[in-house]
């Protein structure tokens, strides 16, 4: 359904508990069934809307009887919403709390409940008077309400004591945190207007998207890309142009030397003349090689001898 309200009655407060562990206050109201009693269009009307039906009443007055008897029923409160597309709509047609989703938000306009003649400490919040110093009738006096001179008389709307209440209020902003389609019935948190059974007006301000991308912490999406400046397009191409030329020089550059040191090297391999392989030695050659020479110790009589040369010396 695209409309975007329905009537409803206020049934009371209660709590709800979720799995978490948490607990919302809520109040329940009871959505419709409310039924098309006539379908406004651009044509007839200058607008489009809907007008629904809610409460049946039992006796009516003919002019009312008249206009509802293609509707079927004979409903208390008329009211009319908003909708999208006006072809999906057809008179006699019953909508409930389908209409609504949880997370919702919602406006929900009633009567607010009366209080009769109140003083101004209670209607407006007063603090009153003095408690000492001989004011023993000044507790809840509404004190001074004007000059005497100038300009000598009352400021209308000046805040007085007066009838409290009864008088309509809307509440923006309230959420929906449970929808019952069998009892017709959602689950409201805040602060609802009017008594218990009142009539209210429940209007759809925002439906939550869960397929928008979310923002976090102030910062866009990876998929929203900042707009592009037109005017430093040629710029930037430009640009661009000629780092690639200056990258294209450098690799021309710095590919020369290794392909001439690459062509030097080949012909050098060329030129050089193959090499014999050396022959393996033999096994005896090999330990021959292998092992050192012994130093020969030097003999006791050629140590006599030096002493000897060194003593006649």
């Amino acid at each position: 359904m695209t409309i975007e309200g329905l009537l409803g009655r206020k049934v009371g407060m209660t709590t709800l508990y979720w799995e978490d562990g948490r607990s919302d206050g809520v109040t329940l109201v009871e959505v419709g069934p409310c039924v098309v009693t006539q379908i406004r269009t651009t044509a007839r009307d200058g607008y489009e809307a809907v007008q629904v039906g809610f409460q049946d009443q039992k006796h009516v007055n003919k002019p009312s009887a008249g206009h509802l008897a293609r509707s079927g029923g004979r409903y208390r409160h008329l009211q009319e919403f908003s909708v999208d597309e006006l072809a999906e709509y057809e008179v006699g047609q019953s909508m409930g709390a389908g209409v609504f989703q949880a997370g919702d938000i919602v406006s929900i306009q009633g009567v607010s409940k009366g209080r009769g003649f109140a003083g101004g400490v209670k209607r407006h919040g007063f603090a009153g008077g003095p408690k000492t110093h001989g004011q023993s009738d000044r507790h809840r006096a509404p004190g001074s309400i004007g000059a005497g001179s100038s300009p000598g008389r009352v400021w209308k709307g000046t805040r007085m004591a007066g009838h409290m209440g009864a008088r309509t209020v809307t509440n923006l902003g309230l959420k929906i945190a449970l929808v019952d389609e069998g009892r017709n019935i959602i689950a409201v948190t805040g602060s609802v207007p009017g008594a218990k059974n009142g009539i209210i007006r429940i209007e759809l301000q925002k439906r939550p998207d869960a397929e928008a991308a979310p923002v976090l912490f102030g910062v866009l999406p990876v998929e929203e890309e900042a707009p592009e400046v037109v005017e430093d397009v040629a710029v930037v191409e430009e640009a661009t142009d000629e780092v690639a030329e200056d990258s294209s020089d450098d690799a021309e550059t710095e590919e020369a030397p290794v392909e001439a040191a690459a062509d030097e090297a080949e012909e050098n391999a060329a030129e050089a003349p193959d090499e014999p392989e050396a022959e393996p030695a033999t096994e005896a050659e090999a330990e021959v090689e292998t092992e050192p020479e012994a130093e020969e110790p030097a003999s006791v009589e050629d140590d006599k001898e030096d002493e000897e040369k060194e003593t006649t010396s």
